[in-house]
C-alpha cells in the first residue's frame, strides 16, 4: 500500500463522494481530505507529519482497493473500522472528531 498524496485524495472525493452508489467511500474520502488539510494546516503537512498517515492507513486502503471501473462500496462496518485510528489519532491531538464527520 501506498500512502495517498493530496492529488490523489481530492481525486477520491471527486470519484465516490459524488457518486450515489458509493456513500461510505465518499465519506471515507471526505474525511481523508479532511484529516489531510487539518495536517497541513497543524503541522509542515500531510506530507511530511507520518503520524496522521499512518492513522489513516486502513481508510487509504479501502480508498485504494475500490475497483477503478466498476467500484463496490465498502460496509458500513468496514467505514467504521477504518475511522476507528483515525479518531483515536485525533483524540491524542486534541482536535475534534467533527474534523472528520463534517
Amino acid at each position: 500500500m501506498l500512502f495517498m498524496n493530496e492529488y490523489e485524495i481530492d481525486s477520491a472525493v471527486i470519484r465516490f463522494a459524488t457518486d450515489s452508489s458509493t456513500p461510505n467511500l465518499g465519506t471515507a474520502a471526505l474525511a481523508l481530505q479532511r484529516l489531510a488539510r487539518w495536517a497541513d494546516s497543524n503541522s509542515d503537512g500531510w506530507h511530511s507529519w507520518p503520524k496522521p498517515c499512518r492513522a489513516a492507513k486502513r481508510l487509504q486502503e479501502v480508498l485504494q482497493a475500490a475497483d477503478r471501473f466498476d467500484p463496490q462500496d465498502c460496509t458500513a462496518a468496514e467505514l467504521r473500522s477504518a475511522l476507528t485510528p483515525v479518531k483515536s489519532f485525533l483524540t491524542r491531538q486534541g482536535a475534534s472528531l467533527d474534523l472528520i464527520s463534517q
